[in-house]
């Protein structure tokens, strides 16, 4: 068992179940991108975090920057990326990643960061900066940010929320008893304001959680609500933990695609007007990447993806039906 996690479940993990493989890095696509992030010495949290949807996003041209450098200031406990002392910013990134987003040529694209406590504004100058380069580089581009929770400061979420992405993003990722291994360095309560502070914006907001690492499904549906309730989140990814290495908390149980089912429909019920969940979702895996092979439920995450897009573009408040199967 894993962390006191009573409910029943599988001691022997056996093998990857068959609906975790993931494709293998290749194709013209994934080699143009390489290029792209090569040249202009960007970070991706692709491959820091050695994410297992890189093989298909890259060969489609897409992949999710990672601005602060590539040292984060935490370690939790499910993450790849390099914990230790971070370099000096590099003030020229932000002109480098509007750059190679304009020569990627993409619709949405999505940012994230480490953490960088130890900056006095936590890098809010550079994400504010880096936004404002990619709307004036690529107008036609929306902008999904994901960011850190700046310790809970307001003044440092305001510089990027004036920026004004399309997309602001902050990740719970675990449920409130699994904070303390998950997630250290952050608080449940603490991410829970900075959502809601980001959902007062007026901004399209959004969160991510990964479950199979200790957490019982009435804690998962628990978080949902919480996130309902306090911030009134409108778009919620649901993937499985994939432990990155034997340094790392261990994987507690291999959720079914079923049980990816019940999530998103809950979530649905709740108010949530998208849900993005399945055992490889994470939180930049957008249904609108995966046009070429849209279910009957991927197509309707697609629609309501695409109408919160429009309606953040025009400047419009969010506001948009619950997506249903």
């Amino acid at each position: 068992m894993v962390l006191n996690n009573t409910e029943p479940h599988q001691l022997n993990l056996g093998r990857k179940p068959d609906w975790l493989r993931a494709r293998v890095p290749g194709g013209p696509g994934y080699e143009r991108l390489r290029e792209i992030v090569d040249t202009h010495g960007l970070h991706t949290v692709c491959k820091e975090a050695a994410c297992p949807n890189m093989g298909e996003c890259w060969n489609r041209g897409t992949a999710t920057i990672m601005i602060l450098g590539d040292t984060c200031t935490r370690a939790c406990g499910f993450c790849n990326v390099k914990t230790g002392r971070p370099a000096e910013v590099d003030q020229d990134e932000p002109r480098r990643v509007a750059e190679s987003i304009a020569l990627m040529g993409l619709g949405h694209v999505v940012i994230t960061c480490v953490d960088r406590d130890d900056l006095a504004d936590g890098g809010a100058a550079i994400w504010a900066e880096t936004i404002e380069r990619v709307h004036e580089a690529c107008p036609e581009t929306s902008v999904e940010c994901l960011i850190g929770d700046h310790q809970g400061h307001h003044d440092q979420l305001d510089a990027i929320i004036a920026a004004r992405p399309e997309i602001l993003s902050h990740n719970m990722e675990t449920v409130r008893r699994m904070h303390p291994a998950v997630r250290p360095q952050a608080r449940y309560d603490r991410s829970i304001d900075v959502l809601q502070h980001i959902r007062e914006s007026g901004l399209v907001t959004k969160t991510g959680i990964m479950v199979g690492i200790g957490e019982r499904d009435d804690e998962v549906f628990e978080l949902m609500q919480d996130l309902r309730n306090a911030a009134d989140i409108h778009i919620l990814t649901v993937g499985q933990y994939l432990q990155p290495t034997r340094n790392h908390l261990p994987i507690d149980r291999w959720v079914t695609p079923a049980s990816f089912d019940e999530y998103r429909e809950a979530g649905l019920k709740m108010g949530f007007s998208v849900v993005e969940s399945g055992p490889l979702v994470r939180s930049s895996y957008h249904a609108e990447e995966q046009a070429a092979r849209l279910s009957p439920t991927q197509r309707a995450v697609k629609e309501g993806m695409d109408q919160l897009l429009e309606g953040a573009k025009k400047g419009e408040p969010p506001s948009l039906p619950n997506v249903t199967e």
